[in-house]
């Protein structure tokens, strides 16, 4: 085994894993096959499972899909991908009104076991309708499950429970780490959904963060470790179900919270994690809640402006100093 992978290579892993396992798991989107998708997060699938169990589709989010549910409440395991998570918004339709609600209203006699990848956020210049973090849409919907890996391993063990999971899966790979490299996953390698994971130890102040903002965070905890600032920092992994049990154990020996969020701050899944923290751990606190998320403003195409608008490990130090002093 290679002693590093990158992200990229881990998604397309993690889907080959659960392919060989169980004969049920196909993959549909656009240029998924020989070409090797767009972000080559497909490559060497169709050369091993072939066009009836990766499919290439129209150009059509919808009919990704719709078709993708019509083959979940038959049996099948669909991994559909929908090449830019900003256009989610063309199939919401099936996202929000019809997916996650079947096995609630059949009874659960019907289940829609998919997954929906998609390529999310910002950080390379893509522009506002190709940069956008939206886990915070997806987070609207009961019914859903949403994960959002940071780093191989984990790309390959959250990729096995969204697959095997019963209940509709949002996976959410950030664009900005395909390059990056990290441990491979072991044999069998499983995380489960809704298990937070501690990505380095602390005892001032507590950092959680999901997907691109956990490297961020652990940047920004390095740069203040000399200061004498020790941060702990979380990464979620996954934002339904929710871990808050992780974080609250780690404000017992904090009791400073920082939330770094690529979402806009208005509506961002940060503040539902503030709002769970002061209603169940308001005693842990020694300062107030901090959040850093993206301004609620369309993201730049240039660099230098968008590096204004999302979370950068310069803002993430500055903020945990502030709290500090507090």
């Amino acid at each position: 085994m290679a002693d590093v992978i990158t992200y990229r290579d881990a998604v397309a892993e993690g889907i080959a894993r659960e392919m060989r396992r169980d004969p049920s798991v196909v993959c549909l989107g656009e240029d998924i096959g020989a070409a090797g998708g767009v972000f080559k997060t497909t490559v060497g699938l169709y050369d091993e499972f072939g066009p009836d169990r990766i499919r290439d589709t129209p150009i059509s989010e919808q009919a990704i899909v719709g078709a993708a549910m019509g083959a979940a409440m038959t049996g099948i395991r669909p991994v559909a991908e929908i090449m830019f998570s900003d256009f989610l918004a063309c199939c919401w339709d099936y996202l929000a009104n019809e997916i996650p609600k079947v096995r609630y209203m059949t009874g659960g006699q019907v289940t829609v076991p998919l997954v929906i990848r998609t390529a999310n956020g910002g950080g390379l210049g893509f522009g506002a309708q190709h940069s956008q973090a939206v886990e915070n849409w997806a987070l609207t919907v009961p019914g859903l499950k949403i994960a959002a890996p940071s780093n191989p391993a984990d790309v390959v063990g959250l990729m096995a429970a969204a697959i095997r999971s019963d209940d509709p899966v949002v996976f959410f790979e950030h664009k900005g780490l395909f390059a990056s490299k990290g441990t491979p996953a072991p044999p069998e390698h499983v995380v489960e959904l809704g298990q937070a994971g501690i990505v380095r130890e602390g005892s001032d102040v507590t950092v959680v963060a999901l997907a691109s903002t956990v490297p961020t965070a652990l940047a920004a905890a390095e740069r203040l470790a000399p200061e004498d600032i020790s941060a702990e920092v979380i990464d979620l992994r996954c934002l339904i179900p929710l871990d808050v049990r992780t974080v609250l154990t780690s404000l017992q020996h904090t009791s400073r919270l920082v939330i770094v969020e690529e979402n806009p701050y208005q509506g961002g899944w940060g503040a539902t994690l503030a709002s769970l923290v002061a209603d169940e751990g308001f005693d842990l606190l020694d300062a107030p809640i901090k959040r850093i998320a993206s301004a609620c403003v369309p993201l730049p195409f240039a660099d230098a402006l968008e590096e204004r608008v999302i979370p950068t490990t310069d803002s993430v130090t500055d903020q945990i100093r502030r709290l500090m002093a507090y």
